[in-house]
């Protein structure tokens, strides 16, 4: 187990380095293009729209005789969006899947959290394929340069494999030892979790409204890099935008911090080293990530205000955390 100074050695690191980051921001704000911020923060708002209509499909096809409709699952997913970006380990899917089970009568929360499952196949083919260009072609860092990165997020697993392997282990003990206690209740559970995918089960409806919508929605992901790389006076090419998405991916694999901020700025800097000035590159990764995140809160609290009626993204997980608790997982 790593000594407790070792934990704050990396913290203040991992500290140390945002500031510089944020410095440098703060230096290089006079040459941001805003006529390029605003157009890729307009492609982000659109991606939020697709992404939520792919979710909607999902939905409609799990509960087809309800009335789901694209708003309200809008509404739940910038919501979501507004709370991941100021709290780790994507707490916002609570809210996301709470908002929806307010709006669908009848809806169970284990359907609707098994219908995020069907949002993950695509992603995660795609980023799994994303990255292992990166890795191919010899651009991200290999398992000698990574633990000389700042230890922050997943990074730590590098550094202290044998306690990563152990907490691993007493997760999957833990999670064996809660399905015996709920077997009663697997069957029901398992029907639930079916139709949460069953959208699966019709591949041509997967693909046209799934599937398809998240390949638009992708490419948005890198219009708007592509517009970020442009503001920030970074060398804009399909193949930067590429990158940075798969430095994206890779850096919220394990999100411990919001939306991997910290190892995505120490990922990028690696990535584009000799291509860009240092003080440029971290100028790039800290204003989008601001950025994005300064839009996810701003859009995020008015859903919030307007179904909860808090502004509050830690009051929303509460309070969805609080009424699942109540209702009883999983419902």
């Amino acid at each position: 187990m790593p000594a407790v100074s070792d934990v704050f050695d990396g913290l203040a690191g991992a500290f140390d380095g945002l500031t510089d980051a944020f410095d440098a921001l703060v230096a290089e704000v006079s040459a941001i293009r805003w006529s390029w911020l605003s157009v890729a923060l307009l492609f982000h708002l659109v991606r939020l729209g697709v992404r939520s209509l792919a979710w909607r499909n999902v939905l409609a096809a799990s509960y087809p005789d309800a009335n789901v409709r694209w708003r309200s699952a809008f509404g739940a997913y910038v919501a979501a969006a507004g709370v991941n970006a100021v709290i780790p380990a994507r707490g916002g899917e609570v809210v996301r899947i709470f908002l929806m089970h307010r709006r669908i009568p009848g809806a169970s929360y284990a359907t609707l959290g098994s219908s995020l499952l069907v949002e993950a196949v695509f992603d995660t083919v795609l980023a799994a394929l994303l990255v292992a260009w990166a890795i191919r072609t010899g651009v991200f860092p290999g398992l000698d340069v990574l633990p000389r990165l700042p230890p922050v997020d997943w990074l730590w697993i590098f550094d202290h494999p044998r306690v990563a392997a152990a907490v691993a282990v007493g997760a999957l003990l833990a999670g064996f030892v809660l399905g015996l206690l709920g077997a009663r209740k697997v069957d029901a559970f398992r029907q639930r979790v079916g139709q949460g995918l069953a959208i699966l089960r019709t591949p041509r409806r997967y693909l046209r409204g799934v599937a398809a919508w998240q390949a638009v929605e992708w490419g948005l992901r890198l219009a708007s890099v592509f517009a970020f790389l442009e503001a920030f006076g970074m060398p804009a090419t399909l193949r930067n935008a590429l990158l940075t998405q798969a430095t994206q991916s890779l850096a919220t694999l394990v999100p411990l911090t919001p939306g991997g901020i910290g190892t995505q700025q120490a990922l990028l800097v690696y990535v584009f080293r000799g291509e860009a000035p240092t003080a440029t590159v971290l100028s790039f990764s800290v204003g989008m990530k601001v950025a994005l995140i300064a839009a996810n809160v701003a859009l995020g609290s008015l859903v919030l205000w307007r179904m909860l009626r808090t502004f509050d993204p830690r009051r929303a997980l509460a309070v969805a955390s609080s009424e699942r608790s109540t209702a009883g997982a999983p419902e």
